[in-house]
Parts: C-alpha cells; sequence; structure tokens
C-alpha cells in the first residue's frame, strides 16, 4: 500500500476525480480519498497518464473542497472477501455488507474486474434448469451456462417475474449443488424491501447471494456492482464446484450509469448518447458466464433489460441480443389484459434450448410439443388478424378452433399465478390438454407414438362448445380436457394449475 497521500486535485464532475502530478499509478488501482470534513470515499482509477489521472468515486463528488482533500492511491485492485458465508448475505456495490451483520471475514480476496471466459477454455452450454414458469420451461428452456436475457419495458412486472425466478429455480439433479446470485442496480426502497421479504418469506435466503444498489445510492457503483456480483458468481462456482444462476436487474440502469461517466470524460457519443464501446462493456459483463473444461461449475445469467418506450431496437437490447443466446419477451398488451407473466411467445427465443431438453433431460416429447405449440400459436395469431377484419362470425368452424385455443392457450398455459411452480412435466401436460383442442391429424409436428401416449380426444360436450363460438366455454372446454385425462390415464398427476 504506498505511503504517499496527494492534495493535487483540480477538477470534479460528474462522479469524477481530476488529479494532476500523481506519478506511477495505473489503471485499476483502488483510491481512498479523504475529504474536508474527514469523511472516507472509495474510489478506482480509470485513466492514467503523465499528464492526469481520472478517478471514479463511489460515493460521488459532490461538496468536494478540491484544496483539503487528500488522496492515497493504494496499489491495489478492488477486491472482495469470499467465503461460504456469502450466501445468505446482502451486499451494496462494493461488496461491503448493507445486512447490519459484520463483514466477511476471508484470506481469500479476488478483484472484482475479472475477464471473460477463453473461447478455448469452453464447453458447451447443456442441461436443463427448471424455473417453474411454462412459458421459460417450456418454450425457451434455460440451461446450464447460458446468457438469456428478459426484454421488458417500464411499469411491466419485470422484478415480480425476477423474484419468481429467483425463488423456483432449480435443477432436476436435485443433488446438484445450486446457489443463486442476485444483483439489483438502481432500485426503489420498496422494490428493495419486495427481494429482501420474497427470498426471506419462501425460504430460498440462505442459498442467495443479494448486491443491492438503490436508486439514491451513487450512479457509479452500478459500474461496479455486476462486476462484483459475477466475482462472487465465480467463486461459488469454479472454487465451490456449484451451479450458479446469476440475476441481474435492471442492465439498462447500469448503461445509463456508464453513459454518464463516459460523458463527464470527454467519451466520443455514440447511439443515443452511449460510448461506442457500450457493446464491449456489456460483452465483458455477459461472457463471464458458461461452463469451463475440467471444471464441474457452472455460472448462468438471466440479465433484465428495460427497453426505454417499448423499443426493441434501442442500443441496450439491442447490443444485448447479439451477445446473448435468446431472450424472454415480456408484452404489454398482455399485461394489460392482467395475464401474469406476460410472456411474448412470438419473439421470445432460447438459441440453447435444443440442447437441454428431450428424453434425458425433460421429457421424449418436449421437443416436438414446443415445435408443435409454436406452430399453433403462430396460425392462431394469423386467424385473430383475420378475425380483426372480417369479424369472429364469418370465421369457419376449424378457424374458431384456433381462437379457441389462442384464448386458452394466453390463459392458461402463459398466466399463472405468482405463487404457482410448474414442474416441466406438468407444463408438458398441461400443453397435451391443449393441443387436443385439434383432431389429430392438425398435429403434424409431434410422432404418432406421443398421440398416442398424450392426446385425448375431445367428448360431444367440447366439441358444441368449439362450435359456439371463438372463446365462449375455454374454461369448460379444457376442464373437459383435465376430467377426461383423470378418468383415462392410469396414475396420472393432475396439471398445476387447472
Amino acid at each position: 500500500m504506498s505511503i504517499k497521500e496527494y492534495r493535487t486535485a483540480v477538477a470534479a464532475r460528474g462522479g469524477l476525480l481530476v488529479m494532476k502530478s500523481t506519478p506511477g499509478v495505473a489503471f485499476g488501482d483502488r483510491v481512498r480519498i479523504e475529504d474536508h470534513a474527514g469523511g472516507i470515499r472509495n474510489g478506482q482509477v480509470i485513466r492514467a497518464s503523465d499528464e492526469e489521472v481520472l478517478i471514479l468515486v463511489f460515493e460521488g463528488v459532490e461538496d468536494l473542497d478540491l484544496e483539503n482533500t487528500w488522496v492515497r492511491f493504494l496499489d491495489a485492485p478492488v477486491e472482495i472477501a469470499l467465503s461460504p458465508e456469502l450466501l445468505g448475505r446482502e451486499f451494496n456495490g462494493l461488496g461491503e455488507p448493507r445486512d447490519g451483520r459484520p463483514p466477511i471475514l476471508s484470506s481469500l480476496r479476488r478483484a472484482v474486474g475479472g475477464s471473460a471466459i477463453n473461447p478455448a477454455a469452453r464447453t458447451y452450454p447443456r442441461e436443463f434448469i427448471q424455473t417453474g414458469i411454462s412459458t421459460i420451461d417450456g418454450l425457451n428452456s434455460l440451461v446450464r451456462g447460458q446468457k438469456l436475457p428478459i426484454f421488458t419495458g417500464s411499469g411491466l412486472p419485470h422484478n415480480r417475474l425476477a423474484a419468481q425466478i429467483v425463488r423456483q429455480a432449480r435443477l432436476k439433479n436435485e443433488d446438484a449443488a445450486f446457489s443463486i446470485v442476485f444483483a439489483a442496480m438502481g432500485v426503489s426502497y420498496a422494490d428493495a424491501k419486495f427481494f429482501r421479504d420474497e427470498f426471506a418469506s419462501s425460504g430460498v435466503l440462505r442459498n442467495v447471494v443479494m448486491f443491492i444498489n438503490l436508486a439514491d445510492d451513487p450512479p457509479v457503483e452500478r459500474l461496479t456492482l455486476p462486476r462484483t456480483a459475477l466475482t462472487a458468481a465465480e467463486y461459488l462456482a469454479y472454487d465451490l464446484d456449484r451451479h450458479v444462476l446469476v440475476v441481474m436487474t435492471d442492465m439498462t440502469y447500469y448503461a445509463e450509469a456508464l453513459r454518464e461517466v463516459a460523458t463527464a470524460k470527454g467519451d466520443v457519443p455514440a447511439r443515443k448518447g452511449y460510448p461506442g464501446y457500450l457493446y464491449s462493456d456489456l460483452a465483458e459483463i455477459y461472457e463471464r458466464c458458461g461452463r469451463i473444461h475440467q471444471r464441474h461449475g457452472s455460472i448462468t445469467m438471466m440479465p433484465v433489460v428495460s427497453m426505454p418506450s417499448d423499443d426493441i431496437t434501442h442500443p441496450i437490447p439491442d447490443l444485448t441480443g447479439y451477445i446473448t443466446e435468446g431472450q424472454i419477451v415480456l408484452s404489454r398488451e398482455l399485461n394489460n389484459q392482467g395475464i401474469y407473466p406476460p410472456v411474448h411467445i412470438s419473439p421470445s427465443l432460447s438459441r440453447l434450448m435444443k440442447d437441454g431438453i428431450g428424453k434425458d433431460d425433460t421429457r421424449e416429447d418436449h421437443p416436438r410439443v414446443a415445435a408443435q405449440l409454436y406452430a399453433l400459436y403462430a396460425r392462431a395469431l394469423e386467424t385473430r388478424n383475420l378475425a380483426s377484419i372480417i369479424g369472429a362470425d364469418e370465421l369457419s368452424t376449424h378457424d374458431r378452433r384456433y381462437l379457441t385455443f389462442a384464448d386458452a392457450f394466453d390463459r392458461r398455459f402463459v398466466g399463472q399465478g405468482e405463487a404457482e411452480d410448474r414442474s416441466i412435466e406438468a407444463t408438458l401436460d398441461l400443453a397435451w390438454e391443449l393441443m387436443s383442442i385439434f383432431p389429430k391429424d392438425v398435429l403434424t409436428r409431434v410422432s404418432e407414438a406421443d398421440i398416442a401416449k398424450h392426446y385425448h380426444e375431445a367428448d360431444e360436450t367440447q366439441s358444441g362448445t368449439l362450435a359456439s363460438g371463438p372463446s365462449s366455454g375455454v374454461t369448460t372446454a379444457v376442464q373437459s380436457h383435465s376430467r377426461r385425462r383423470r378418468r383415462t390415464s392410469t396414475g396420472a398427476q393432475p396439471v398445476a394449475g387447472t
């Protein structure tokens, strides 16, 4: 640690402190700042040259008296103490406790900077992670080592969805060690309390590490928080051989803090004022997750990304989509209809789904059921558009089946309770109930064996209901399937939510 202190600050703006005449300072060095009132602030060197040094001050630079500000360069990067005792704790963006408990005491400390996983050391993401949410597990499955963001809009229930994923996420192999790292940036006091209460009341808090940055905390702390959280995740995964799910909300707040600092530094702005290195900066974070050869543990990531004005082409979701392996998109239209979670199936995608589902991971019919559901729903949306032009009464009975299916699919498959944790088997059984609305010859993407095992003929009551109108009797029709399934399937389990 350096014993030299400097009082050569010449400017303070936008969370940055500018120093002159400070030789021998390196990029990334940790800094200790003592202000005129004796208060201590933390910082990090983000630019170093012979002419000047630029320091990012995590607590902000408000009210600094430059002539009476002392700066000590610690000749060490920003580090976090690592220990199994991280689980069940809450920290700020610098890894300092914010739960009122003592700091972690450990001889093991690591720099939070980290780096992306070497592509040559990566192994392909595989193996299913169950979230208990049908639209994710059934149609956009998450696998170990994947990066699957949630694209959302202002006012949509993404925090509720993130909390539900944290509560319900688990591995099919219950013997495998599984932990969650939860990172929240720029959240309100109410949201932070909501997360704490949800995790504590559900009993998962003991297996979760929380990193929280509140809306009134210094914005520049948000630049360190995701890196601090990922350093903890890397320790849990690669030192303790655990499978770790990292849930981050909201990466848009991170990007806005990056823009604020870049503007203060004088960097040349690019799209919508964000710096030109936004892509590489986001990639530096996202690419720290994955699986490594000859390492048992893995890191899977689900970041929440807000889309300003619901614009999926905005730089933040746009660049995120290039780095990650798919996206879950939330729909304002479904949310306005009272459907939770309002996952928009059509633009949602999991590019690695095929490698985590099937006979040895979920169920043998899963890939074909997912393909069939997408095909039926796509046709149903076309029929909805046609009905909006010519009227539902002008549709054929066959087309009305698609409208009935679309309504049932939105309400029964997409919609589920916040406390409803559906197993993958329950999700697939529900999918078959909905698909059995159609005659067998319509189901062209599933096999004959699948149909023989899971399909159940519609009875006369249901046929009359379907013919009576596009939306009437949807609940009755699906309940009829459920009753018939329980009568005819030996040992069948009721589907969750029916």
